[in-house]
């Protein structure tokens, strides 16, 4: 039997070999669509979500659209494709601000019948010539005081994906950014759970996803972790605040459960330098206070049974780009390493002679071949990005 795409290939008639094919066609269907928890398009920096500043989603990050031939057909795919209801405007020059960034898309012709606005008629994603004083925008009828049906009183913005960003809450009739004073990992947790976007992982603090603008609405957040929403935790009131937006608080979450860390470079899928997906890029994790509490984490996170041997000194090679984690302190219980206590994403004083790496059991029953539990939770990684250029 063989497979191959332009992602990975495969010749035998090996187990892993044999579920190639389903990941395949999974990847073929887990892509975006109108109705999809992961959207290509959004509205920003508007009153509410079917109002704002056209953004697009793509090779990681958020872009604008320039305002070239901008015009009420490409706004009418917008509202239709975020389910927000007839277009009433199509703004141009910046109307909801100016975005940062790259600029995606120029020259949009839409028909008014696609179902997306990434299936219009365009220069192509990334060719412009244009400036962010030319941002297209959008306003649609879901666009009065009152939040647009479906929609969340709690959102995440300005990060990689739908499921990290800064937090901004939804109140009379305009988005707000929440400050940073006492804000944990159990307030995250409840954003998360809100969101359908699985386990926090991360409470960032600082602005870390950038500085929002307009009202900031809640300060001195007190989460139990158990409550349904953010706005049911304590807090000192709606409005109520010491706070400048350099405060802004922000989250990030797992991804509704998809795996955010892999092994590569080893004998299996369950043993080799320990990589985090972070802002759509792979980087690895320092060896600094790196051991077999950590490495229990890592295994049992990726299916692969109990942690054999916690590696430091680039044991599997050094890797390249980022380095994502230092000083990792885990207990050994926790669900994801990204959980575990570190001195922050990208902070560290580390080489890449320094990565870490481990070794599971899982591995250890045939190392010549990939886990296919790991390769399982390693290839819903590349599904995920895959998803967004669907």
């Amino acid at each position: 039997m063989s497979f191959k795409n332009n992602s990975f290939s495969c010749r035998g008639t090996s187990q892993v070999c044999s579920i190639l094919p389903l990941l395949f066609a999974l990847s073929l269907f887990t892509g975006p669509t109108e109705n999809s928890s992961i959207s290509r398009v959004r509205l920003v920096n508007g009153p509410n979500n079917c109002s704002g500043r056209v953004e697009v989603f793509h090779s990681g990050q958020w872009g604008t659209v320039c305002d070239d031939d901008w015009d009420l057909l490409d706004a009418k795919v917008v509202c239709r494709a975020l389910g927000c209801g007839v277009a009433l405007e199509a703004p141009d020059q910046a109307h909801f601000g100016q975005g940062r960034g790259e600029i995606w898309l120029k020259d949009v012709q839409c028909s008014g019948n696609e179902g997306s606005l990434l299936g219009c008629s365009s220069d192509g994603l990334g060719s412009h010539n244009c400036g962010h004083s030319e941002d297209a925008a959008a306003i649609c009828e879901g666009q009065s005081g009152k939040l647009p049906v479906s929609l969340d009183l709690v959102r995440l913005v300005d990060g990689p994906n739908r499921c990290s960003g800064r937090v901004e809450v939804y109140q009379d009739g305009s988005w707000g950014t929440v400050c940073d004073d006492n804000w944990a990992v159990l307030d995250a947790q409840v954003v998360c759970r809100e969101l359908s976007c699985g386990p926090a992982t991360e409470a960032p603090h600082q602005a870390h996803f950038g500085e929002g603008s307009g009202s900031i609405l809640l300060d001195d957040v007190a989460c139990m972790g158990s409550e349904g929403s953010l706005l049911e935790c304590s807090s000192g009131g709606i409005g109520n605040h010491d706070c400048g937006h350099d405060e802004d608080a922000s989250v990030t979450c797992m991804m509704d459960g998809i795996s955010r860390v892999r092994l590569v470079n080893g004998p299996n899928n369950c043993s080799g330098r320990v990589e985090v997906f972070d802002s759509g890029q792979w980087g690895t994790v320092c060896d600094d206070d790196w051991d077999q509490r950590d490495a229990q984490v890592m295994c049992r996170e990726l299916g692969c049974g109990e942690a054999l041997e916690a590696f430091g000194s680039a044991r599997f090679g050094k890797g390249s780009g980022s380095i994502s984690l230092d000083d990792l302190a885990c207990s050994g219980s926790e669900v994801s390493l990204l959980q575990c206590p570190h001195s922050g994403l990208g902070n560290h004083d580390c080489g890449h002679h320094e990565d870490a790496g481990v070794t599971c059991a899982e591995g250890e029953d045939n190392p010549g071949q990939p886990s296919p539990k790991g390769l399982l939770n390693f290839n819903s990684n590349i599904l995920q990005m895959q998803s967004h250029e669907v």
